[in-house]
């Protein structure tokens, strides 16, 4: 496959060449990979530009190859930033999501008696973060409430939150790990902006799955990974931090010689840059492997990428809610890629373990993923289904005769 163009049709309404993707795939010729919010397979240029520098770190020594890389290692900022919409020195590389995540909440100088003030579906680390910070600096967690309607977090309920609580930060996570809810970050940043609040968002699940811009959206902070749907390799990340973070002096906590500059005996002084978020040494093998990734979704077409995933999940989703004996647990009024839901009969392992053995990858949620989402849904456990724009609609019907297959193997024990 030519790698600058051959990735989707040009025409008035891009289609994607799914064969050429797939070729490009070397996983899809042997699984049906449904676990892309876990991490996506990559494509053969990801896979290269890892080996070759690995290869030539090996020839050469670490620190000449990483030289002579230069231009290409910069690729990183420069493509995270096109993709999102900002600039590259707002950017700052993360060994992952969690790790971007905690290095934006050390830059916060969190009070006794401060508040954050997030939703009742925040990602799991996020909210264990958020109980750590209460247990070591007494800062109160407000969730906000869900809207009635089942479409996320009542938007309105949380700007009462916010006049309320004035709160030392606000919290969101884009797309929740555990179902397909989309929540409204923009219309959260707008409020966030009226009020001069601290805004974070976690966009692990939409980065690479959606459209992605960080002015639209108003935050101050966002962090994502490269491993789920921009397809990189495991172990890495990206901090996205604002001109208005930056110019109010935010510094994460453990700064390094990379982030600061040692004036003095007794002082520092912070780079300008989002660079104060990184450390020293870099896997230069994953940054690079991560910018080839972005290049690849950048040529595939974004919008593109937004259109088919959804629909692809869409498609499944409505397969499976059909099955007698099998519940969709996903809100929202437009649900993204991740389709999750519960089934009788089956415990997670087994029910797992028998998807597995027909070569379809999945992931398991349990409950104290998002205790309060599945508390209110009464389930102890779903099987989470997140297909991307290279899988193909035969997989999604053979996925869904694989589920309804087991369901009737339960019913007919029972």
């Amino acid at each position: 496959m030519k790698e600058q163009n051959s990735a989707f049709i040009h025409d008035a309404e891009p289609l994607l060449d799914l064969a050429a993707l797939r070729a490009d795939t070397p996983g899809c010729a042997s699984v049906i990979h449904f676990n892309n919010a876990g991490c996506g397979l990559m494509a053969r240029p990801v896979l290269r530009a890892m080996l070759d520098h690995l290869q030539l770190e090996a020839a050469i020594g670490g620190y000449e190859a990483s030289a002579a890389r230069e231009v290409e290692i910069a690729d990183f900022h420069t493509s995270i930033a096109e993709l999102i919409r900002t600039r590259p020195g707002n950017i700052a590389f993360a060994g992952s999501a969690t790790h971007a995540y905690a290095k934006a909440l050390s830059a916060i100088d969190f009070r006794p008696g401060d508040t954050i003030l997030t939703t009742r579906n925040d990602f799991i680390s996020n909210q264990i973060a958020f109980l750590s910070l209460r247990k070591r600096h007494g800062v109160a967690i407000v969730h906000a409430p869900d809207h009635p309607d089942g479409s996320g977090v009542d938007v309105a309920a949380m700007a009462r939150l916010m006049r309320e609580h004035r709160p030392r930060l606000v919290a969101v996570t884009h797309v929740p790990t555990n179902s397909g809810l989309v929540q409204p970050i923009a219309q959260i940043g707008r409020h966030c902006r009226e009020l001069d609040l601290p805004y974070l968002v976690d966009a692990c699940q939409s980065v690479g799955q959606y459209p992605i811009d960080v002015e639209a959206i108003g935050c101050d902070l966002l962090t994502a990974t490269c491993r789920k749907f921009l397809r990189g390799p495991r172990g890495s990340g990206f901090l996205y931090v604002s001109d208005r973070f930056l110019a109010a002096g935010h510094e994460p906590l453990f700064i390094d010689m990379y982030g600061a500059r040692w004036v003095a005996p007794g002082h520092y002084r912070p780079v300008d840059s989002a660079a104060r978020f990184e450390e020293w040494e870099f896997p230069y093998a994953t940054v690079l492997g991560c910018a080839a990734a972005v290049r690849y979704a950048l040529r595939v077409g974004l919008e593109p990428i937004a259109r088919r995933t959804p629909a692809l999940a869409g498609r499944l989703r409505e397969q499976l809610g059909a099955i007698p004996g099998v519940r969709t647990l996903d809100g929202g009024r437009s649900p993204a890629a991740l389709v999750t839901f519960a089934i009788d009969g089956w415990q997670a392992g087994p029910f797992k373990a028998a998807l597995d053995a027909r070569g379809i990858n999945s992931a398991l949620s349990y409950r104290e993923f998002a205790q309060y989402d599945f508390a209110d849904k009464e389930v102890d456990w779903c099987l989470r289904l997140s297909p991307h724009y290279y899988n193909t609609e035969d997989e999604v019907d053979t996925v869904a005769a694989a589920v309804a297959e087991l369901a009737r193997s339960a019913r007919s024990t029972q």
